[in-house]
């Protein structure tokens, strides 16, 4: 079974029911149109929400294409609604892993990862509890939980990591759309170097507060292939030398899962010598530009045994998110 663990969704029942309930959540407003756009919080609208998002024929004939037995799918950084009030924000979740859990339901090759409100450790909690309680496979959530800003190590999140650690829990950590450098405004940057500069900066600080080690039950998968940190373990050690009072960022290292959304055989290789091939998961990144439209190419001319490519390909997977594929395969 072949398992792509990288995929958004925006369910197209969701714009439905906004289209239909104007009034449903005040602090978000639907920018209709044939690529509608949302605005969250009295801020601006966003980017188009491209029909590959959520036109689910498209979705079933790529993953034939892509030979693609099975996809986790999460919801789209975007439209996560982190800038909301709390409790309009944990409504906003549900309300999305709602309509989540419809789409998955119309197409069997689907399993469904959660939405959360981060801005809100306690109620990101209760939601995680309540999605995974649910069926749920795990949680899909964004570097910066104040929508642009934050930490994932803030004090305040506690409650969620405690939950998420305690039920073993599948999470997935995707890059914010907000990369926070003027520098960036050229040559598509923010796709090119920004979100993987965000995730570096987000799990670095993970890694030196001993996050992982405090929460050992999380199974914290990473997108982009984890950015720049498998490239500069060797310069974090270093910093820990000089600061002992870090956390060792080997040990933490150790916890974490990748992607393979990264296009080259050797960093894919170099990846799987330093992190373990049983701590890489396949992605796609669908339905952007920016993705692999062939995940399993390169994994397929990269030098790996046939163990290593199984476990790559789909048994990671299957064993960290519970994933039980009806699809035939």
């Amino acid at each position: 079974m072949i398992i792509d663990t990288h995929a958004h969704v925006v369910p197209a029942t969701l714009l439905d029911a906004l289209r239909d309930e104007k009034r449903l959540f005040p602090s978000v407003k639907l920018h209709d149109a044939a690529a509608p756009r949302m605005a969250f919080g009295g801020g601006g609208p966003g980017r188009p929400i491209q029909p590959r998002l959520h036109d689910l024929t498209q979705r079933r004939d790529w993953l034939k294409a892509a030979r693609v037995d099975h996809q986790l799918v999460g919801g789209w950084t975007d439209i996560y609604g982190y800038d909301l009030a709390p409790e309009e924000g944990a409504d906003w979740a549900r309300f999305y892993n709602e309509h989540m859990a419809k789409d998955v339901a119309s197409l069997p090759q689907l399993s469904a990862l959660a939405t959360v409100p981060l801005q809100d450790g306690r109620l990101a909690a209760k939601v995680l509890e309540e999605a995974l309680d649910a069926g749920f496979n795990g949680a899909m959530i964004a570097t910066q939980p104040n929508g642009v800003g934050g930490n994932l190590d803030d004090p305040s999140l506690d409650p969620f990591w405690e939950v998420a650690s305690a039920r073993g829990a599948g999470i997935f950590l995707h890059p914010h759309y907000i990369c926070s450098d003027d520098r960036l405004d050229g040559y598509d940057l923010i796709n090119a170097v920004g979100r993987l500069a965000d995730t570096t900066i987000a799990v670095a600080r993970l890694l030196f507060s001993g996050h992982l080690t405090r929460f050992p039950g999380v199974h914290l998968l990473l997108s982009h292939a984890g950015g720049a940190l498998p490239y500069a373990l060797g310069r974090l050690k270093r910093n820990q030398t000089i600061h002992p009072e870090y956390a060792d960022p080997a040990e933490n290292f150790r916890r974490l899962y990748f992607d393979t959304v990264l296009f080259e055989p050797l960093a894919l290789r170099f990846l799987c010598d330093l992190a373990g091939a049983d701590k890489v998961m396949l992605g796609s990144d669908y339905p952007f530009g920016i993705g692999d439209p062939d995940p399993c190419g390169v994994v397929e001319r990269t030098a790996l045994t046939a163990a290593e490519r199984a476990a790559i390909l789909g048994g990671n997977a299957a064993r960290i998110f519970h994933v039980e594929c009806a699809c035939g395969a």
